[in-house]
Formats: structure tokens, sequence, C-alpha cells
């Protein structure tokens, strides 16, 4: 399965790196391919490393003005011109989304990625790892979306919260599978 997992360049503390690490050596050692945003710094770097040490492949989609950050030696790199070319091509070489922690461009990138699944542009499964309750608030946010009315379809049929890392790669293959 490729995964593509969107989550943050930044360095972050171990109460995230931890989690991430975890997720992405169980997500290689079941073969499967992460893709990313091609960067080796952060924890995009620290998710990479993870999941080709445990025998995944790399499939990174950089941007042009990032591509000085790209990792040197992923499976296939490919840099988009703009931002938007590289969610659409992000999701079209994958088969899954994980939404990792992160600031506002894993935030864009997540929202658009349910907006898309919300209007059928795809069936993809969507799962936001919440590590340490990262994403509590959000989860509260998309409830109340849910039950005022402005979600067309249910919130569980839109995304999964999952507080681990196993949980998360479970959904995924079980998704995945039942198509």
């Amino acid at each position: 399965m490729n995964i593509c997992v969107f989550l943050s360049a930044a360095d972050l503390h171990e109460r995230y790196t931890a989690p991430a690490r975890d997720f992405a050596r169980l997500l290689g050692k079941a073969g499967h391919t992460l893709v990313w945003g091609g960067s080796d710094t952060g924890l995009m770097k620290v998710v990479a490393d993870g999941v080709q040490e445990a025998g995944g492949r790399l499939v990174g989609v950089s941007v042009d003005f990032l591509a000085h950050k790209a990792r040197p030696n992923a499976d296939e790199m490919v840099v988009a011109g703009d931002l938007a070319e590289r969610k659409a091509l992000l999701l079209a070489k994958s088969d899954a989304v994980v939404v990792l922690v992160g600031g506002t461009g894993t935030l864009d990138e997540a929202t658009e990625i349910l907006e898309l699944k919300k209007h059928g542009k795809h069936r993809k499964p969507v799962v936001l790892l919440n590590t340490a309750g990262f994403y509590d608030g959000l989860k509260t946010q998309f409830r109340r979306m849910e039950e005022e009315g402005f979600l067309p379809i249910p919130l569980a049929d839109l995304v999964l919260f999952a507080d681990d890392a196993q949980t998360a790669l479970t959904h995924l293959e079980e998704n995945i599978a039942a198509r």
C-alpha cells in the first residue's frame, strides 16, 4: 500500500518524534511505501528514516522552493511546481492518507484532502494520528460540525482519529482490504 503522510518538517520534541518513528517502522515492516513531502529535515526525516530502516520504500513529492531540502536517497522523488500541484500528486500516488502532527501546511493538506473526500473526489481512508492529544481540539471542532449539520457525511466515514500507530495502520489495511 502507498501511504501518504502529511506532517511537519520541523525538529520536534521526543513526545512527537517517538510515536512518528513507531508508525514509520510499522509501515516499513509491513512492506508499505511512504509517500511524503520529500524533505530530509525534522519530523519528515524521522519518518523517512524509520520507513527506510524497516525495509519500506520512499516516494517523495517536493516543491520547487523546497527542493534543496529533498531527501537524496529516496526511491523516487518528484518536484512539483507549487503547493497545489504537490498536494494533487501526493494524493494521486497514494492509497491512503495519515496526518501526523504539523503546523499550518499540514492542516492545509489535511483539510483539503478531507474536503475532496467529502465531495466524493476520492474514497481513500484518512487517519489523523492524534499523538499526545495534538488533534483533540480539531476532533472537537469536527464533532461540532457534524452535530450542527456542516458535514454531509458522517464524521466516521470522513476520518478516523487514532491515538496510536498500530490503530492507524490496522484501520488503513482493513479499509483497503475491504475494497
